[in-house]
């Protein structure tokens, strides 16, 4: 592996702000396209994968919960967990403590496929943060939660916390 370019020491400067925007787009980019093709066969995509990703982080997440996760409109929501369902990847359940919530699980077949498309994320992440190093990788989890406004960082705490039950 080559050697990063380290950042300048005038790191605030537009050249750098503009390459942190380009690198932050390209490697977002190339990430999502490594299941992009899996995802197309489906009749799928990005917007859906989100939502399967998030309801297999929290089983039992509300719609209301998930609107505000993945901050769409009501329609887009309404059209991505359609999709889903018609192709029973996702269930929708009344919450029996209040009848009014719509809580949202996995089917089997939709379990299965959030679990390889999550396989052809972590295969990619892995390598670059192989590659990177531990401090680079803390480093970029920094800039990344920096960048989400302070008043927003409790949902990923919430989902952070479901990692330690």
């Amino acid at each position: 592996m080559a050697a990063p370019i380290p950042a300048s020491p005038l790191f605030l400067r537009e050249p750098e702000i503009r390459r942190g925007v380009e690198l932050l787009y390209f490697g977002y980019s190339h990430l999502t396209r490594s299941i992009d093709e899996q995802l197309s066969k489906q009749g799928l995509g990005r917007a859906h994968h989100r939502a399967l990703y998030f309801i297999a982080r929290k089983p039992g997440l509300s719609v209301s919960e998930l609107l505000a996760l993945l901050a769409i409109t009501k329609q887009s929501l309404g059209r991505v967990l359609g999709d889903l369902s018609d192709r029973e990847l996702v269930e929708t359940r009344t919450d029996p403590k209040d009848r009014r919530r719509r809580m949202l699980t996995l089917t089997e077949s939709g379990a299965a496929l959030e679990a390889d498309l999550f396989e052809a994320l972590r295969r990619r992440l892995s390598t670059a943060y192989s590659e990177a190093g531990q401090e680079a990788v803390g480093g970029f989890w920094a800039v990344l939660e920096e960048l989400i406004p302070l008043s927003e960082r409790g949902r990923i705490q919430k989902l952070r916390e479901g990692d330690r039950s």
